[in-house]
């Protein structure tokens, strides 16, 4: 699943809350494991209730593109921490930032199914993922500035 419509049309298949949850555990669990050492102050999504931390890299053969590898300690979170990976990796800065994220959760209804706390959260760990596509970005051209000099 790499964009909205993709999602929503997953969630749209099933018939109810308790399968979407069920789904999105699934996903969770299907995460790739985050090494150890990337779990770090600097990756934590500090609002969120759950531990959760995510970090952003290069994408091996296009370096121009960010991917995403994250971990949280809780089963439902963990499952949209997963579709959020999914959906803002293998893409520009700028498309990750043009990512219309509001649009998914109103589609997918996480307002009326997760706690006003998860649904902060959940925005936390969004722009947690900006923040550090951004400072991997800044990072590559600070690089090949003094490359240059």
């Amino acid at each position: 699943m790499s964009d909205v419509d993709e999602i929503i049309e997953a969630f749209d298949f099933l018939e109810d809350w308790d399968a979407r949850y069920h789904y999105l555990i699934e996903l969770g669990e299907a995460l790739a494991g985050m090494p150890d050492e990337k779990k770090v102050d600097e990756n934590w999504v500090k609002p969120c209730m759950s531990t959760v931390h995510v970090a952003a890299q290069r994408v091996v053969n296009n370096p121009n593109l960010i991917c995403f590898v994250g971990d949280c300690d809780t089963a439902i979170i963990k499952g949209v921490l997963a579709l959020l990976i999914d959906l803002l990796s293998n893409r520009s800065l700028q498309e990750i930032k043009s990512v219309d994220v509001d649009d998914l959760f109103k589609r997918l209804q996480l307002e009326e199914h997760l706690s006003p706390n998860r649904h902060v959260g959940i925005y936390a760990i969004v722009d947690k993922m900006i923040e550090r596509a951004s400072a991997l970005s800044e990072r590559s051209q600070l690089n090949l500035k003094s490359a240059v000099d």
